[in-house]
């Protein structure tokens, strides 16, 4: 056991990944979790902290009296609201984008205009400000009858949800009212982006920036909406795996290149890009164009990336946080193997859903060999387990291939019910077709 405490801000599945995976470094010796859930307050070396995420004087004020050597931030709200910025003025190493560089998820008005100057691939694209409704209705109208589909963004952080996918001309006229006129989003929509829609598949590349160099992580696929076959409302995410086989090795680079041509972009407009820097791509027949950046780890993504991490994850996010990745980790190193986790969510998830059920089998769950299950919304409650959001777990699958990796988080999933034993399981909710591409590509390219 090490000689440093870290924190970890945020209280979700990605945070208790985080935890676990710092944890394991040789020089860490306890984690301290702000908030933490259920799952992080169970594990050995880790404590919860009862600070929010978003209360950043709150979360200097524990570093300092934890005497912590990093803070590792989670979410996007507290790198929004300045948490790096406020840790750099306490002396406090912080991993994380500051608040000029978080501008990047913050705004897609911002990162859009910052796409065209720096000429980085992405969609074609028009901003409106609120009070240009008629003006975005016209180019809406226009679009369509050019033959071009478009999909409609609130341009501030919506938790993920400001995205709207109208299916023809009237649906995208609604979406654009919506957002502006009804302001379905709040001060998110105070800008709107229209832009062209994409086709083709998805692919989350993240990379570890240290303000001069990006080094990309392996690929990620997530699955957004609910039910299966890609059915039902969007989510934050139904299940992961990783490497993606649709990012070849030839995507790959210009992937890369665009990660790498972003950091420095960003440090040459006087916003230096610490952290994670996380790039949506669409792999369209024209090659990879960027759908968006978030400024930290996605999440399930992150229960399937950092299992497959070989480098030291704390000397990795410090020296990052210290503007020497390529000095102190010249080669960040990643495990030859696949990873897949599947979220168990509560019935009723992305809408209204039961709270405060009882949790059962994970022990049973976390001893399949290659398990790991990663707790989201969870909570002690009278010293027993409980459900406490719309994502519960998210179990985690490990192995030599995909194929493997798959069948054990689903031997996991098959462990956990929140309803007693013996009636039968009605109140979890999982997707069955995880990693389905995946293996159909696999297949077909073998």
């Amino acid at each position: 056991v090490g000689d440093v405490d870290v924190l970890v801000v945020g209280g979700g599945g990605r945070e208790h990944a985080i935890a676990v995976k710092l944890r394991e470094s040789p020089r860490v010796r306890h984690v301290f979790c702000a908030p933490g859930n259920g799952g992080t307050a169970a594990e050995d070396r880790m404590t919860n902290l009862a600070v929010g995420d978003a209360d950043v004087e709150g979360l200097v004020k524990a570093a300092l009296e934890k005497k912590v050597g990093l803070v590792f931030v989670g979410p996007e709200t507290p790198l929004v609201a300045g948490l790096v910025d406020a840790c750099d003025a306490a002396g406090i190493p912080c991993f994380g984008p500051s608040r000029a560089a978080a501008e990047l998820e913050a705004s897609k008005a911002f990162s859009k205009d910052f796409f065209a100057k720096y000429d980085l691939p992405t969609a074609a694209f028009k901003n409106f400000k609120a009070t240009d409704y008629d003006a975005a209705v016209k180019y809406v109208e226009d679009e369509y009858a050019a033959g071009r589909e478009v999909v409609v963004k609130a341009s501030g952080l919506a938790a993920g949800k400001g995205v709207l996918m109208p299916q023809n001309l009237e649906e995208a006229k609604a979406a654009v009212k919506e957002i502006m006129v009804d302001r379905a989003f709040g001060d998110a929509g105070d800008e709107v982006v229209i832009e062209q829609l994409l086709v083709g598949e998805e692919c989350s590349c993240m990379a570890f920036s240290d303000g001069k160099v990006a080094s990309m992580m392996l690929p990620a696929q997530d699955h957004k909406r609910v039910d299966d076959n890609d059915q039902g409302p969007n989510t934050g995410g139904m299940g992961a795996y990783a490497p993606a086989p649709c990012l070849t090795p030839d995507l790959k680079v210009k992937v890369q290149d665009v990660l790498q041509r972003t950091v420095e972009a960003m440090a040459k407009e006087g916003r230096t890009y610490k952290g994670v820097l996380y790039g949506g791509f669409m792999l369209t027949k024209d090659g990879p164009l960027l759908l968006e950046y978030n400024c930290r780890f996605g999440d399930p993504e992150t229960q399937v990336l950092l299992p497959l991490l070989a480098s030291d994850l704390f000397e990795v996010a410090l020296a990052c946080a210290q503007g020497e990745l390529m000095a102190r980790v010249p080669e960040v190193k990643w495990k030859d193997q696949a990873a897949a986790t599947v979220v168990c969510a509560a019935k009723g998830y992305p809408g209204s859903y039961p709270k405060g059920l009882p949790i059962f089998g994970l022990e049973e769950a976390n001893s399949v060999e290659g398990v790991k299950v990663y707790h989201a919304g969870t909570k002690q409650a009278e010293g027993s387990l409980v459900t406490s959001g719309g994502r519960v777990l998210a179990v985690t699958g490990i192995a030599d291939n995909f194929t493997e990796a798959l069948s054990r988080a689903y031997q996991g999933v098959d462990k956990i019910r929140f309803d007693p034993p013996g009636g039968e399981s009605k109140s979890l909710h999982c997707r069955r077709d995880i990693g389905k591409h995946a293996i159909e590509r696999l297949a077909a390219s073998s």
